[in-house]
């Protein structure tokens, strides 16, 4: 038997108890029975920001963007592919730092893109700028559950 980890729906934003050999197996929420993976990035606002990374013991990377970045434009389509090929080994989510920008203050963001890892809230990695689909891969490596 494996260990177990909290995960918020990202749905409903309930907490959720799943055994980490059965995160590939189509997890659904025990509350609202939708499923706990979608394959495409969570838009985090300040309603589901505390569920969705600090409430979740899986890491999260987090995509701080905003619609008028040229730059953030051309990593959506590179952060929506590598969702689709690392999920649900990590959570993908993005934050619009004009929607959001207490939240994109209190971390700093200071140049966007930004890709933020948090593992139970706590920031564990970061990197600014666009990067390809090889290299945001390879750079997530390390911290794949």
């Amino acid at each position: 038997m494996s260990d177990a980890i909290q995960l918020a729906c990202p749905h409903c934003f309930s907490i959720n108890r799943v055994q980490t050999n059965r995160l590939g197996e189509s997890a659904r929420c025990g509350k609202c029975k939708q499923a706990l993976f979608t394959g495409e990035p969570i838009e985090l606002n300040a309603g589901n920001y505390e569920a969705m990374v600090n409430r979740s013991d899986l890491p999260i990377v987090v995509d701080f963007w905003a619609s008028w970045c040229g730059p953030c434009k051309m990593m959506a389509p590179i952060f929506a592919q590598v969702t689709r090929e690392l999920e649900p080994r990590l959570r993908f989510a993005k934050l619009d730092t004009e929607a959001e920008q207490a939240i994109a203050g209190r971390f700093g963001i200071r140049s966007i893109p930004t890709l933020v890892v948090f593992r139970r809230g706590q920031e564990i990695a970061r990197q600014a700028g666009v990067m390809q689909a090889s290299q945001l891969n390879q750079w997530l490596q390390s911290h794949l559950l």
